[in-house]
C-alpha cells in the first residue's frame, strides 16, 4: 500500500470537453472520484478546461493570444459554475485558486497560496487551482497545467500527483508507430534524450502534451515526490492506484532513492 497523505488530482481539458461541449457524465464521474479519493487522502484539484469552456460559449481562434484570453475569461465562470453544480450533489464545499508562475516566484505570494490551501484543507473545502491565463504573459504559460499541477504538488508538499490524461500512460514507443506498444508501469528517471524525442513538433503523440508530462515528472522527482500517469476516461486505473492500492495500469514516476 502506499503511504500518502496529500494528493493532487489534475485533468486535462480533453477529457472536461467534447464536441465544444462539457463533457457533463465524465465531469460527475471525476467530481465523484474526487469525492471518494478525499475520503482517504487531503485533495487539492487542479483543472484545465477555462479556454474550452469559453469556446463551448463563444468561438474565437484559440491560437490567437488575446482570443485566448477572452475565452478563459468568458470559461472560467461556466467552468467553475459546472463544478459547483456537480459538488453540490454531495454537499462538498470548494473554493477557487488561480495562479500564475509569477505567484512561484515570489516567496510571499507562494505562502499566502500555501495558506489559503491549507485553510480550505483544514475546513473540508476542496480547493480548485486553475491557471490565471488573464494574466499570465505568452512566456509564462504552464503546459496544459501539467507544470502548475507539479509545482502546486511541491509547494503544498503533496506526496503525489495524478494526472488524469487523454493518455493511460507513458509508453516505450509511440503508439502510432508500433502497435505492440506497452505502457512503463515505473519510470525512475528521464533522459536529456527522451525530453528531446517527445518535444518533437510533427509528432501527434507528442502534440499531445506527454512532454509537459515529463517535464513535469522530472520536475518532482528531484524533489522526491511522485507522479501517476493515467487515463481520465477510465478511472478504474486511478481508483485502484489510490483506493486499493493497486498498479494495474498508468505509469508511475518514482526516483530510486
Amino acid at each position: 500500500m502506499n503511504q500518502y497523505n496529500r494528493v493532487v488530482i489534475k485533468v486535462e481539458s480533453s477529457v472536461l470537453t467534447e464536441k465544444n461541449e462539457i463533457a457533463k457524465e465524465r465531469m460527475l464521474n471525476l467530481v465523484s472520484f474526487i469525492v471518494e479519493v478525499r475520503k482517504k487522502y487531503e485533495v487539492i484539484f487542479v483543472t484545465s478546461g477555462a479556454v474550452a469552456a469559453g469556446y463551448t460559449a463563444l468561438k474565437l481562434d484559440k491560437r490567437e493570444h488575446i482570443s485566448k484570453k477572452v475565452l478563459a475569461a468568458v470559461g472560467q465562470p461556466i467552468l467553475m459554475s459546472s463544478y459547483k453544480k456537480k459538488f453540490d450533489i454531495y454537499d462538498t464545499d470548494t473554493s477557487q485558486i488561480l495562479l500564475t508562475e509569477d505567484d512561484f516566484n515570489s516567496r510571499k505570494r507562494t505562502e499566502i497560496f500555501r495558506q489559503i490551501i491549507n485553510t480550505s484543507l483544514k475546513e473540508d473545502i476542496i480547493p480548485i487551482v486553475n491557471e490565471n491565463d488573464i494574466s499570465s504573459t505568452l512566456d509564462q504559460l504552464f503546459g496544459d497545467n501539467d507544470q502548475l499541477a507539479a509545482s502546486v504538488a511541491h509547494y503544498t508538499n503533496s506526496d503525489l500527483l495524478v494526472i488524469l490524461s487523454d493518455i493511460e500512460g507513458y509508453y516505450d514507443s509511440y503508439p502510432s508507430e508500433n502497435p505492440d506498444t506497452q505502457i512503463l508501469k515505473e519510470v525512475n528517471s528521464i533522459s536529456a534524450d527522451e525530453l528531446k524525442a517527445a518535444y518533437t513538433p510533427d509528432n501527434k503523440f507528442a502534440s499531445g502534451g506527454i512532454f509537459t508530462k515529463l517535464v513535469a515528472a522530472e520536475f518532482l522527482m528531484n524533489k522526491k515526490r511522485e507522479m501517476f500517469l493515467c487515463s481520465g476516461f477510465d478511472l478504474s486505473t486511478a481508483y485502484d492506484y489510490l483506493m486499493d492500492g493497486k498498479h494495474t495500469n498508468g505509469t508511475l514516476f518514482r526516483a530510486n532513492n
